[in-house]
């Protein structure tokens, strides 16, 4: 049977290093980023640039000009949101995977062999973690950083699943990398992956 474990992640609490790992011990394939290169190369109308700059990303207004039947002319957030879901779904269709991000959780809410994670940690933790893996960026700016990917991540969550992010009642499991570390949170994840 098929083996999806989806991680939510506050920005610096160590998820995608989490995800990784996870997918090395079970050895199955891992996605992050790359479900979004996946999704560029599948929908002809989206290239890896446009991709990148609306990764994650609301849009500005959360009204739009066209019509709701106006499918061909949806903004490209729009397209890249559906066309997104539709690659993690076909994804977790045909194999066992860990999927980072995305709202990967929301997207396989009714997959019934999917664990959905959310990695967390304190702010200042998550500072200081990505100021060590970014010696040459200044404190200041590696904290305007996190406190924007948490804006972003929070606006991307509620914009496109109506829910509020890392809300731990959108999740089998919630493990604080603060307090566990990341070594620790990997085998309480994949002690949990044992029941699906």
């Amino acid at each position: 049977m098929r083996k999806i474990i989806t991680i939510g992640r506050e920005f610096g609490a160590g998820g995608g290093e989490i995800g990784k790992r996870l997918s090395k011990e079970l050895g199955i394939p891992f996605y992050d980023k790359d479900i979004i290169l996946k999704t560029a190369m599948a929908n002809r109308r989206l290239n890896p640039e446009q991709v990148r700059r609306w990764d994650e990303k609301v849009p500005s207004s959360f009204g739009f000009a066209q019509s709701l039947f106006d499918f061909y002319n949806r903004p490209l957030d729009e397209e890249l949101w559906r066309a997104q879901k539709d690659a993690i779904r076909e994804l977790a269709n045909k194999e066992s995977c860990v999927i980072v991000g995305r709202n990967g959780d929301y997207i396989l809410r009714e997959f019934d062999h999917c664990l959905n994670v959310f990695v967390h940690a304190g702010f200042q933790w998550r500072v200081r973690r990505m100021s060590g893996m970014m010696p040459d960026t200044p404190m200041e700016q590696v904290v305007l950083d996190v406190k924007a990917a948490d804006k972003a991540r929070k606006k991307y969550c509620a914009y496109y699943t109506g829910k509020t992010y890392g809300d731990a009642r959108n999740f089998d499991l919630t493990v604080n990398t603060e307090k566990l570390g990341i070594e620790q949170a990997v085998r309480l994840i994949l002690t949990a992956a044992e029941t699906i």
